[in-house]
């Protein structure tokens, strides 16, 4: 369902009332490492990523994924949604996170690498300090870092993920862990998404393309080109999703950039279909059977509504289209019932998590133009890394956690408990963090 609700959106047609908003002419940033690149901020990413993730290239040095990781993002410029200021995407945080790099350096084989010869890495360290001096989070102390990279902030993942993460906030802060929150958008869209999830915008950076994610080597799903597809379709069909003309000025002086659109939403399309993505079709199915290892997700109380077909606002208010309270009553158009499993309690009910995800869907296309300024980047997926001072982790002992999303709504090793990776650190409000009904015997 998730998939033919996501293709009537893509075909701008009305989905329960909604059509894709048009946006705001899309800003021309680069692909990655493929053309002259017109922001600073891609720059310094491309320049680092291609020294520090390529390292074991560069003079014979090795550098472990912590050192790799924290040291492209302490030296990558973002947004500061807060502020609208460019910054370091691990502002406030360089103490713990040099701390970290060093710690790593250290364990690894028992080496100590200060003494060898380092790369010649990209220096932003002069315009950092400019951004980093009074800062709050300068002033706090952490022994861990849990690193969110996000897909869009308009997208489904990230939504479902921003929920459990904004009731654990204090915890985190509690436990000496500090939150560092990095997705593709800007600053409205993730002052919108965080006002909309209740996450702290504080913990919140943007980046306005995809360069940070490929430095990362996230999921995009299988991949495909559109080489084949004549410029003149993918005009119409980006045309069609954005709503803006490609022949408009703007556009027109990137010939590529419907193309990057029809390719963006095809990989997209593709992992929603379950191609190169094989855990969502499965997590797509488990919103609708529903789960008795995973606790509840809706309020008795708590209302979903989409809005009537016929466009009125008013009406669409006074007389939605579907509207669904809880898990047991549910309007759907004429029709009017109440689930069999109404009763029923202490367990993820069927199509509960179906009807969170229909929450997200409507609030993202009612405003997609402001949650997505750019759809070249869709289809590229995220990430969850934890770092510690703890010496406990594995292969690398700095890098206590790490999992790579491998699809659409497969953002977590454990999906039914997504932050059960936190247990040992926050203790069991991780495993129910939003503190529904939990009857399952863990």
């Amino acid at each position: 369902m998730l998939v033919v609700l996501v293709f009537f959106a893509l075909l701008s047609t009305t989905a329960f009332g909604f059509t894709l908003p048009n946006t705001s002419s899309i800003p021309s940033l680069s692909d990655f490492g493929s053309r002259d690149i017109k922001n600073d901020s891609a720059n310094r990413i491309h320049s680092r990523s291609s020294v520090v993730l390529n390292a074991a290239r560069v003079d014979g040095i090795s550098f472990d994924r912590t050192n790799q990781i924290l040291s492209l993002l302490k030296e990558s410029i973002v947004l500061n949604p807060s502020t609208n200021q460019p910054c370091s995407a691990l502002d406030g945080l360089e103490s713990l996170v040099d701390q970290l790099i060093e710690q790593s350096k250290l364990n690894r084989d028992g080496e100590n690498d200060a003494d060898k010869p380092q790369p010649n890495l990209l220096n932003v360290s002069n315009f950092l300090s400019s951004f980093n001096n009074n800062n709050p989070l300068n002033s706090k102390k952490y022994s861990k870092l849990l690193l969110i990279i996000m897909p869009q902030y308009g997208d489904f993942d990230s939504f479902e993920y921003a929920e459990f993460l904004s009731c654990i906030q204090p915890l985190l802060s509690q436990n000496g862990i500090a939150l560092r929150i990095i997705g593709i958008g800007d600053a409205c869209s993730a002052a919108k998404f965080c006002s909309f999830t209740g996450l702290d915008l504080n913990n919140v950076r943007v980046i306005t393309d995809g360069t940070l994610h490929e430095a990362l080597d996230v999921s995009s799903g299988p991949d495909w080109g559109v080489g084949l597809i004549p410029k003149s379709i993918c005009d119409w069909f980006a045309e069609i999703v954005t709503g803006n003309s490609m022949d408009s000025e703007q556009n027109a002086e990137d010939e590529t950039m419907s193309k990057e659109i029809t390719r963006s939403w095809l990989n997209y399309m593709a992992m929603c279909a379950g191609i190169a993505a094989p855990d969502t079709l499965p997590e797509i199915l488990r919103g609708y059977i529903g789960d008795k290892t995973a606790p509840e997700r809706l309020n008795p109380n708590d209302i979903v509504t989409v809005p009537s077909m016929n466009g009125n606002e008013e009406n669409a208010i006074i007389e939605p289209f579907i509207q669904i309270t809880g898990t047991t009553d549910v309007k759907l158009g004429p029709f009017q019932y109440q689930n069999s499993w109404k009763d029923e309690l202490g367990y993820q009910r069927p199509v509960e998590l179906a009807t969170v995800r229909l929450k997200y869907m409507v609030e993202v296309l009612s405003n997609f133009g402001e949650y997505v300024p750019d759809q070249r980047f869709l289809h590229l997926r995220g990430g969850t890394l934890l770092f510690g001072l703890d010496g406990n982790g594995e292969d690398d002992n700095t890098l206590l956690y790490e999992y790579m999303d491998t699809g659409v709504l497969a953002y977590s090793k454990t999906m039914p408990r997504p932050l059960s990776f936190l247990e040992k650190y926050i203790g069991k409000e991780a495993l129910n963090p939003q503190g529904l009904g939990d009857s399952s015997k863990r």
